[in-house]
Formats: C-alpha cells, sequence, structure tokens
C-alpha cells in the first residue's frame, strides 16, 4: 500500500471553525496563583477531539501550567477545566483519560525496555496476556521491537524519546500530553521526530497538547497554536495564520524573524493603509482592512523573506521601495541575510534563497541596492 500524504486530511480539519463542534478541552475563565505570583491569568480556551495542539511561549508563561492542571498535577485557584464536557475538579491524575510524556523521558534505568512500557499497564492490573499484546503493538508503533530486552542506556536519546512515548500510549488515553517531548534530541533527530509525531498522532486519532518555547516545532506539528505571554493567550490561530497575520507586535516578533518600523496611519481607504514610517523615509502602502484612524501610532511588519533586494531600481511604481547600503550579510547555506542600512539610520534585514552552489555573492557588503515588496507582503499592526 502506498503512503498517503498527510496533507489533504489536515487541511479538511478545523473544528474551531465549526460553531456547532463541542471543545474537548476546555479553560473556563481559569487563574491560577502561587503565593502572590499569578501563573495562568483569567483564561479561557477551548481545544478540539482529535487536534494537536500547541501551547506556545517564553518559560514562565503559563504553558506548562495549563497542561498541569489538564494532567491533575495542578488544581486551579478559579474557574473550571473540562475534558470531553465533564469537569475535572476533584479527579485525581491516576482516574483521568490522560497522560503526560516529561521531558525527561522519566525511564526507570533498571528496567527493560518492555518493561518500562509495562509498567503503567501492571499498575492498572491489567491481565498478563493482554499487557504483553499491548506492549508488542506499542514496540511495533514507535519501530523498537528489536530493542525490547535493552535498558534505557543502552539506547540513542531518540530511542529513550520513542520508550516514553510507547509508554505513555500504553494505557491508550483519550489526551496525551507532551511536555517538551523532544528538547534533549539534536536539531536533525529533533526535526525528523517532529513529522513522526505527527504522522503518529493522526494513525492513532488521539487528541495531543504540546507544550515548547521551539517556534519551528510548534509550527511544524500544531493545527493550531496558542502563543502565550505573561499568563495570558495572546493569540490562537493556525501556524500559517499566526506566521502570516500576527495580530500584534509580541507575535510578530516572537514567532519567526521579521522587520517592525513604527509609523502612523496615514488613510486606510478601500482595504489599503497607507502609513507613514520615518524609519523608511517613505509612505509605506499595504492591502489591508484596517480599523485605524488617520494619525494613530502603528507598526508596519514584513518577513525578510517577503523583502526583495536588487542592485537596480525595480521597474515601473516606486510604491514600497527604498534604498540602503548592505551593511552586514549572513550565510545559512540554503538562504543569506542582508542587513540593509537605509539613510535614516534603520536596518530592514532582506533573505535570499541560494539557489545555486556560487560561492560569489552578486551583493556585497557595502553595496548600495534597492528594496521592495508587494502591497500585500506585510501587515499592519496597532498594537
Amino acid at each position: 500500500m502506498v503512503a498517503q500524504a498527510l496533507g489533504p486530511v489536515r487541511r479538511k480539519f478545523a473544528p474551531w471553525n465549526n460553531p456547532a463542534a463541542e471543545p474537548f478541552i476546555e479553560f473556563r475563565r481559569v487563574t491560577k496563583r502561587f503565593g502572590d505570583f499569578t501563573a495562568v491569568d483569567d483564561l479561557s480556551l477551548a481545544i478540539y477531539e482529535r487536534e494537536f495542539f500547541a501551547l506556545l511561549g517564553p518559560s514562565g508563561c503559563g504553558k506548562t501550567t495549563l497542561m498541569r492542571m489538564i494532567a491533575g498535577f495542578e488544581s486551579q485557584t478559579s474557574g473550571d477545566v473540562l475534558l470531553d464536557g465533564q469537569s475535572l475538579a476533584g479527579i485525581p491524575p491516576y482516574r483521568r483519560p490522560t497522560n503526560m510524556m516529561f521531558q525527561s523521558y522519566a525511564l526507570f534505568p533498571h528496567m527493560s525496555v518492555e518493561a518500562n512500557i509495562a509498567f503503567g499497564l501492571k499498575q492498572a492490573r491489567m491481565p498478563k496476556g493482554e499487557i504483553a499484546a499491548r506492549v508488542e503493538e506499542m514496540l511495533a508503533l514507535v519501530k523498537l521491537t528489536p530493542f525490547a530486552k535493552r535498558k534505557p542506556h543502552q539506547l540513542s536519546g531518540g530511542q529513550r524519546q520513542r520508550v516514553a512515548l510507547a509508554r505513555s500510549l500504553a494505557k491508550k488515553p483519550k489526551v496525551l500530553l507532551l511536555d517538551e517531548p523532544l528538547a534533549a534530541l539534536d536539531k536533525k533527530l529533533r526535526e525528523e521526530t517532529q513529522f513522526e509525531l505527527v504522522d503518529l498522532q493522526q494513525r492513532l486519532g488521539l487528541t495531543f497538547v504540546i507544550v515548547t518555547h521551539d517556534q519551528e516545532e510548534a509550527m511544524t506539528v500544531a493545527d493550531r497554536i496558542a502563543v502565550m505571554n505573561q499568563g495570558r493567550i495572546v493569540q490562537v490561530a493556525t501556524p500559517a495564520e499566526i506566521y502570516e497575520q500576527p495580530n500584534s507586535r509580541y507575535v510578530a516578533d516572537f514567532i519567526g524573524d521579521i522587520n517592525l518600523l513604527e509609523g502612523h496611519v496615514v488613510t486606510t481607504f478601500d482595504r489599503v493603509v497607507r502609513m507613514e514610517c520615518p524609519g523608511t523615509g517613505a509612505i509605506v502602502e499595504v492591502d489591508q482592512d484596517l480599523d485605524a484612524a488617520r494619525g494613530d501610532a502603528a507598526w508596519f511588519a514584513i518577513r525578510p523573506e517577503k523583502v526583495a533586494i536588487s542592485l537596480d531600481p525595480p521597474a515601473g511604481e516606486a510604491i514600497n521601495t527604498v534604498a540602503g547600503e548592505v551593511w552586514d550579510i549572513g550565510y545559512l547555506g540554503d538562504v543569506s541575510i542582508y542587513h540593509v542600512r537605509l539613510p535614516t539610520g534603520a536596518t530592514v534585514k532582506a533573505t535570499v534563497t541560494n539557489r545555486t552552489r556560487l560561492v560569489e555573492r552578486p551583493i556585497s557588503w557595502d553595496d548600495r541596492v534597492w528594496l521592495s515588496w508587494s502591497r500585500d507582503g506585510g501587515v499592519v499592526l496597532t498594537q
């Protein structure tokens, strides 16, 4: 049987756009305080069944606290947490249909791989025959059957991660909670494992909730991302919406690389915003429906890959075109990042894909260059 890409499947999955869809996990005005510190502040959130949901944010933003409240390791100070329509208040962790995979993996060093996977099943007093069958199923699922008799210290980091994942899935929870599950892996293995997680979640049909501070990880695995800051959710959206249509400077700056230029609104007419940006020394035009008045403070946000750079001025009208001098160049192999200093003193970054193997660059340090972008290349933010 030929493997089928997950893309078409995921494109059809969007229960959050269905007003009749009921949330599978729901936070209703939840607050969590530790003494005088508020870790989660009056937060409401809906996560849907079979969704791969990511909680993304810097350390201390409250994302792990949210996950621990689902698992039952923390209780909210106020508000309510519901799972499949039932309040989780007063239900101990071992009676919740959830399981948690910890960042440290927490494997028993004296036990074999199969014994680690079987541990939770034995605690639940499952019959021996069923335990053996479930362990065999989990080993096959994570492709570790040949390593069943090995101890954790005899495995690679990626293999230990798979054992922890198999153990978390062995009891067939309704919700799998993943706390920075790939943090201990090297970059290449982490990238490979991200796609394996997505494939696994699809095959099992479970709800996955992942906590991470890694933007690329969240963008790769998640159906939707909640960006958090100081105990609050700043934006909940799909990865593409978070990246292309951030709702604030915080989200725009936190996700990926971006140019942020301060200015004020000149006009908003017929879905075109004209904005004066002192940093560029020019008027910027953006295709956007914006609720703002003339003179309102605003910021023009544009990703470096949306900015074209050339040694010659672009042909045609000079809208969204500025000239400057190449100040610095970062070579990353697949792309080169140009830092261009404008006459105003502002610096704008432009990313160019290295499509050939030529080492010599057509554009080099101190060259005078022109930067340009389309009307739909960036976004105007008012908060």
